[in-house]
């Protein structure tokens, strides 16, 4: 039975901390396999910086380059940029395409440093192509030069919508008016596009709206926090995230209801939403870091002077719950905390709840820690006594032991009627921590992704709570850069938890288990200071309920 709670104990550590980031931190519970890939001319995606399939029936199709998708490809025009200045964000939209060239998030800096600049959402260059260009039967995505309205999209009052209209004609007879839409209160924005066959033939196609992106983190500090970073589709009702092993090399198309695609981070999200989702494709591929992706629709057919319009939602933004549930359209399904979700939205109301009092994330997570401790000190409570008890039974056992060393039955039997005489339960001390294990993966997840963490600052060195804790000491340490102080406090509050702790283990076992803490500090080395912080001040909580048990206890001696 020794063997037994020492081995579960280590399985347990290993379950928590190394295979959480195996099977749990990239994994979601209600993630479906992904639709198969379909093969079809109207969704035929194109490489990062190509164009899209010609879908045109009449006139013949063009020849279009492959570098015909860059805004680069429209000499002769000087194309103007209209800016779009809203308390939430800074974008630029260029006349090359209608594309957006820029989007700076206001509130969110790209590092965690003062005098940051703010979260630029947009990391592709010209050649490599921008996203939010459309197409439709051929018309390569920014091939066309569209004339703008305004220079600067003018916002009436803080409530009214900014409008921004852009016209282009096509080579190929298409008349094309994109319509943007600017709310200031949110990230949200709305897209039309009207399209027009201006030609003397009829044209067949079909709309899409293009997507191309490169990771949004820079920050070497946060990118470890990054569990996942490429396409992901609210299809069927499920998230489903691809991986860029499924989109090197052939391009990828999923069909169903999807009522959003994204390039999507653990922060950030770049989403387009159809206004009719049911049998909306989309089509993926990667290229090392850039990801193209292409929302697309059924096949038209334009008759001349026949038209027809596509509307659009955008959301480029932060990954906020809160801000997501508001909007809708399913956006909060992209805050993926899978198998743990029921305990993990809760636990992230309720940080946000302490946060709104204190201003203070560091001391929001202390406070939630101790409500998780004291919710659980009943349990915790009663598998400290049963190991405390067992501790007292260990020399009543090594006597059975020794007395039964040639029986191992008649040894198991007279074992279990001495917990049944005493009434100990030898799993006592292991059921508290497998209770916990549940709530512990839902807490670690919350503060392992959610975006209220980046940059937060507790006090002193802390200055970033999603970033490992390092004291500069105006040197660099090898591997490490700084000191990891709370991780180090950490690691001494796991070896004196682990001192105070009963055992009833052998001297070799007890041995093993005292280098656990040596372990885990290793391995908390470059967890995000956040999580380092959890563990540490219940690690204290911990040290205190044993300590109450130990004098408890000791009373109870005395009395006797």
């Amino acid at each position: 039975m020794d063997t037994y709670r020492a081995l579960l104990a280590v399985v347990l550590s290993f379950v928590i901390l190394v295979g959480y980031q195996y099977f749990f931190a990239g994994f979601d519970g209600k993630k479906a396999e992904p639709a198969p890939t379909t093969s079809s001319d109207t969704s035929a995606p194109a490489l990062p910086g190509s164009p899209p399939a010609m879908q045109t029936s009449s006139p013949p199709k063009e020849s279009v380059s492959p570098q015909a998708l860059a805004p680069s490809s429209v000499p002769d025009r000087k194309a103007r940029e209209i800016l779009v200045d809203t308390d939430l964000y800074r974008a630029v939209i260029t006349e090359n395409g209608g594309a957006v060239k820029s989007f700076v998030l206001k509130n969110y800096k790209e590092t965690a440093a003062r005098d940051s600049a703010g979260m630029e959402l947009i990391k592709t260059s010209e050649s490599q192509g921008f996203p939010l260009t459309f197409s439709w039967g051929g018309v390569a995505a920014a091939n066309t030069f569209y004339q703008a309205s305004v220079d600067k999209v003018q916002f009436p009052d803080d409530k009214s919508p900014g409008i921004l209209r852009m016209k282009g004609v096509s080579p190929s007879g298409l008349e094309l008016e994109r319509t943007y839409q600017f709310n200031p209160q949110t990230y949200l924005f709305e897209i039309v596009v009207r399209v027009k066959n201006i030609s003397a033939n009829p044209l067949q196609g079909s709309p899409q709206l293009h997507q191309i992106n490169l990771p949004f983190e820079t920050d070497t500090n946060s990118s470890i926090t990054q569990l996942f970073t490429g396409p992901a589709v609210f299809m069927d009702g499920q998230r489903q995230e691809f991986s860029g092993k499924e989109l090197t090399g052939a391009p990828k198309t999923v069909q169903g209801k999807i009522e959003w695609a994204a390039f999507d981070s653990t922060y950030f999200m770049c989403a387009i939403l159809p206004e009719n989702p049911a049998g909306t494709s989309v089509t993926m591929q990667q290229a090392d870091k850039l990801v193209a992706m292409q929302v697309g629709a059924s096949l038209d057919v334009l008759q001349p002077g026949q038209e027809k319009v596509y509307t659009y939602q955008a959301y480029f933004g932060p990954k906020r719950l809160s801000l997501l549930q508001q909007i809708g359209f399913n956006l909060d399904q992209a805050v993926n905390f899978g198998w743990f979700d029921i305990m993990a939205k809760p636990t992230l109301w309720l940080l946000n709840f302490f946060y709104a009092y204190f201003k203070n994330y560091g001391i929001a997570i202390i406070l939630v820690t101790i409500v998780f401790k004291l919710a659980f000190w009943p349990i915790a409570q009663k598998g400290l006594k049963s190991m405390k008890n067992m501790q007292k039974l260990q020399p009543k056992m090594v006597k059975l032991k020794e007395k039964y060393k040639d029986d191992p039955a008649m040894m198991n039997k007279e074992v279990m009627n001495l917990y049944k005489t005493y009434k100990v339960n030898p799993l006592g001390g292991c059921l508290p921590m497998v209770l916990q294990i549940p709530v512990f993966f839902a807490l670690y997840k919350v503060l392992l992704m959610c975006i209220e963490l980046r940059h937060a600052p507790f006090m002193l060195w802390i200055t970033d709570l999603s970033a490992p804790d390092r004291l500069m000491i105006g040197f660099d340490i090898p591997y490490l850069g700084g000191l990891p102080i709370l991780t180090l406090l950490m690691g001494a509050s796991m070896f004196l938890q682990q001192k105070m702790t009963p055992t009833t283990a052998d001297p070799t076992q007890a041995k093993i288990m005292m280098f656990l803490p040596v372990m885990f500090t290793f391995m908390f080395l470059n967890f995000a200071s956040g999580l380092v912080l959890y563990w540490f001040v219940n690690n204290l909580l911990a040290i205190l309920q044993q300590y109450l048990i130990n004098r408890q206890s000791a009373s109870t001696a005395q009395a006797a």
